[in-house]
């Protein structure tokens, strides 16, 4: 029998780095043929094979490094970095958690929690024009966001562009209660919310007052010539042919655009041609615009929304298969 001890500064590292309730503990020794033993200060790792012992303590000691750089070490990401040391890429966890935005003066930063959004990230860095389609909860807009407010903070653009189409999902913009402005808030507030996450709210109302911060409905972009510009459009299946063609060529000079959405997820009529889905199809030749596709495994939300994703795209392919017989 192999063992191997570590120890813990204090037992607040020790708790978040292998949770309250034992969950990640049951987990490892699910994955590794080991015994984990934990108490407040240590975690003790045994077991036949030496290799599995060392990359267990390879493991823990990598999560204690994240911590150490101020990596929000949720479930998702202890689970999703297990399966990748099981599967041999412990290399590629350690260079995911070196990557990080910087998104404030006081350097709090953002960091990639999947192999598939730190190939986002990098498209949106390599690329002027980015697409970023996935399911639900894969970061597309929070990652889009982060990068955008990193490149105002480094003066790389002068302003930061977000905006959405505004489509009437089951109820009618007319039948909503203000004027305009006031009717279009909720199809938006998911952006502010990504914007509040990363920018003091006094800063933002400063930005969005002096215009260094704009965010507006999809029909505002026509007729803009958009320079030195961090341009999202956000929930892109929504849109149709014609707002998609529109929004690509009002990009100017010195501008970076990310689009992101879900094909699958589309609002639009029947009779309406989803521009995103087009858009990737039309575009994904062209050399110079990134294309990144996230799935399943991508998702950052709690575990039950990637479950739900799975089952949905399940039953509905079921059913189409049905249909067909």
């Amino acid at each position: 029998m192999n063992e191997l001890t570590l120890h813990f500064d204090n037992a607040s590292e020790s708790t978040s780095i292998l949770g309250r309730k034992g969950d990640l503990l049951k987990r490892i020794q699910a994955t590794f043929s080991v015994r984990v033993t934990a108490r407040d200060l240590w975690v003790k790792i045994s077991g036949e094979e030496v290799e599995d012992v060392q990359r267990v303590a390879r493991f823990v000691n990598c999560l204690r490094q994240a911590r150490s750089q101020g990596i929000d070490l949720r479930m998702h990401g202890t689970r999703y970095a297990l399966k990748a040391f099981a599967e041999g890429h412990e290399e590629e966890i350690l260079a995911l958690y070196r990557e990080q935005i910087i998104v404030s003066p006081s350097k709090h930063t953002v960091t990639p929690r999947t192999f598939g959004q730190s190939r986002y990230l990098h498209q949106i860095r390599k690329h002027d024009i980015c697409f970023g389609v996935g399911p639900a909860g894969t970061g597309k807009t929070y990652l889009a966001m982060a990068m955008a407010v990193s490149h105002l903070l480094q003066d790389r653009v002068n302003r930061i562009l977000l905006t959405r189409p505004a489509v009437e999902a089951g109820e009618a913009l007319g039948f909503l209660p203000g004027n305009l402005h006031e009717k279009v808030q909720p199809y938006l507030r998911p952006l502010y919310d990504a914007l509040h996450d990363m920018m003091d709210p006094a800063v933002i109302e400063r930005h969005m007052e002096t215009g260094v911060i704009e965010v507006a409905p999809l029909a505002y972009m026509r007729g803009r010539t958009l320079n030195n510009s961090f341009i999202i459009l956000d929930e892109a299946q929504n849109t149709t042919a014609e707002q998609m063609l529109m929004f690509l060529t009002r990009m100017g000079f010195n501008s970076k655009v990310v689009i992101t959405g879900d094909p699958t997820q589309t609002d639009l009529p029947g009779h309406k041609v989803c521009g995103l889905r087009e858009a990737v199809s039309v575009l994904g030749g062209i050399h110079d615009i990134g294309i990144t596709e996230l799935d399943d495994s991508d998702v950052v939300r709690h575990e039950l929304v990637q479950k739900i994703i799975q089952a949905y795209r399940a039953g509905r392919s079921e059913n189409k298969n049905q249909g067909a017989a």
